[in-house]
């Protein structure tokens, strides 16, 4: 599954980083703590969470994620947005709470 048929799948929106759009999603990892996705998120994970900042698109680059879905409509930051353009990495986002999306993702992944 390609980061364009989540978005399609579930009526996300995307902001930022439209190039990697083609991106092969592999799993999902949840977690608000920084560290915790440098430490245990894996290549081509989606990337679900309530951060905005520029570090964001530092750990998921690092970490060579899929995209990232921020919850809640919470916006990013403009440099955030400038870095995903960067770096290809989609940001996406949706008006759910983190448990909604989450088990959709983990239906679509197991289809």
């Amino acid at each position: 599954m390609t980061v364009q048929d989540l978005v399609d799948k579930l009526n996300l929106k995307v902001l930022s980083g439209f190039d990697g759009m083609k991106r092969e999603i592999e799993g999902c990892y949840v977690s608000d703590l920084l560290s915790d996705v440098m430490g245990n998120a894996d290549m081509g994970n989606v990337w679900v969470t309530l951060q905005t900042h520029k570090n964001v698109m530092a750990i998921t680059s690092l970490k060579e994620l899929a995209c990232v879905v921020i919850v809640k409509g919470l916006m990013p930051s403009q440099d955030t947005i400038d870095q995903s353009n960067e770096e290809g990495i989609p940001i996406l986002s949706t008006t759910m709470e983190t448990f909604d999306v989450v088990g959709r993702i983990y239906n679509i992944i197991k289809e």
